[in-house]
């Protein structure tokens, strides 16, 4: 007898119940594609970040004590370097999928002409054999990609171009094409201008060749000054910042927590365990700006999400009031039979839920539609799937039901059988 009202109500009220699905399938597929983002676009926003620069610099130690003892950053001061041949072991450690970009730098000052001018030899574009016998594709030239280049990078292997700073360019009328001669003590190499870059830093006045053209010119083969590495981050937490500024103070399980999630400050201890004689620092306005942008993409996903089911519930609640109110006598009546009123509410909850149901589903599979439109005209990649989602949205549709029917209950419980059925 039960079903069979359930689906007499379900039948007679078509018009109702389709705007009641349509309605709950706005609410969940907006809900769907809002969390299947949210959960997947930490890694989307850390990589449009990478764009913009490394977040972790590594120095030798001496070159950081200096540093934070007479605030200067200046490697050849302390005649500290570290080792080139080491740095493939960077894709080494726990973490090294979440390596995007890195790149050696070696910066010496070196004679040009009557004048002393920075130059700095670097990777540009290297294809690194790691110790795990795989390759990888690195270098300056991903790790700087939003600098404006008039001509053509400089390769690794172009040992006689150079790439000239904007600023540098100016002062000494130096054009794409035109021949410097570099001169450290009794070496001297002749260099063809490849290249003018305005880069929008301190780097406009200096000087970028190979790396291995500076090592010549310095005698310093094998040799780098500092490393700058672009990684993929999980924002900083309270775990974090008490493990980067004292490692040893966390206990064995938060030791293991914090080693083993993404955070900054675990990905440089790493990189100084596989590079000798070495002190990595996060870039604290990059990643902290990562942090921050991630926390409030995520935040206005929740809100979305938010709203759009506050809006279902409203929707609902107007939707299913006006319903009961129509069905008045024959609701009276089942009262007047002898029906309790939780009866009578199972037997309303229980049609929403089914039409519920129906729309739910066709929203959860527009949601997916909808979060893979997001991320490919965004991020410009897929969204992947979350599979807690499904319960997640599932909770949630539940209680926004519940709560968009407590009017049309309060208004089924104040039904009187005698008054409706007199048409009262």
């Amino acid at each position: 007898m039960f079903w069979r009202v359930v689906r007499s109500g379900l039948l007679r009220q078509r018009g109702k119940r389709l705007m009641i699905a349509f309605t709950v399938a706005l609410g969940v597929s907006l809900a769907t594609a809002m969390l299947n983002v949210m959960f997947d676009v930490g890694d989307k926003v850390n990589q449009e970040l990478k764009a913009y620069g490394a977040n972790i610099t590594v120095r030798p130690e001496g070159a950081a004590l200096f540093g934070e003892l007479y605030e200067a950053d200046d490697t050849a001061v302390t005649d500290a370097y570290l080792r080139e041949d080491e740095l493939g072991n960077i894709k080494t450690i726990f973490w090294a999928l979440n390596i995007v970009d890195f790149a050696p730098y070696l910066e010496q000052r070196v004679s040009l002409g009557d004048d002393q001018v920075t130059v700095v030899g670097t990777w540009f574009s290297q294809r690194l054999k790691l110790p795990t016998g795989e390759e990888f594709d690195t270098g300056m030239r991903d790790l700087k990609s939003w600098w404006d280049v008039e001509g053509e990078w400089v390769t690794d292997d172009d040992t006689g171009s150079a790439m000239v700073g904007s600023d540098l360019a100016n002062q000494r009328g130096i054009t794409v094409g035109d021949r410097l001669t570099l001169t450290s003590g009794s070496r001297s190499v002749q260099l063809r201008t490849k290249a003018i870059f305005d880069a929008g830093g301190h780097e406009d006045g200096q000087i970028f060749i190979p790396l291995q053209v500076i090592q010549h010119l310095t005698g310093k083969a094998g040799q780098v000054g500092s490393v700058e590495i672009s990684a993929l981050t999980t924002p900083d937490n309270e775990l974090s910042r008490r493990a980067a500024k004292d490692p040893q103070s966390l206990s064995a399980s938060e030791w293991e927590t914090w080693y083993c999630t993404a955070y900054v400050s675990a990905i440089s201890y790493q990189i100084e365990e596989v590079l000798t004689g070495s002190v990595a620092k996060p870039v604290r306005q990059v990643a902290e700006a990562e942090g921050a942008v991630l926390e409030k993409t995520r935040l206005l996903m929740l809100a979305i999400t938010g709203l759009s089911l506050i809006g279902t519930a409203l929707a609902i609640s107007n939707l299913v009031t006006v319903s009961v109110m129509e069905r008045a006598p024959e609701i009276g009546l089942l009262k007047a039979l002898g029906a309790r009123d939780l009866s009578v509410l199972l037997l309303m909850l229980t049609e929403i839920f089914a039409v519920s149901i129906g729309g739910g589903t066709v929203g959860f599979l527009v949601g997916l539609v909808f979060a893979q439109v997001i991320g490919h005209s965004i991020f410009a990649s897929a969204i992947g799937v979350a599979p807690m989602v499904i319960p997640l949205v599932a909770v949630l549709v539940a209680l926004v039901i519940l709560l968009g029917s407590l009017p049309a209950m309060r208004v089924l419980l104040s039904l009187r059988p005698a008054e409706v059925l007199h048409g009262r």
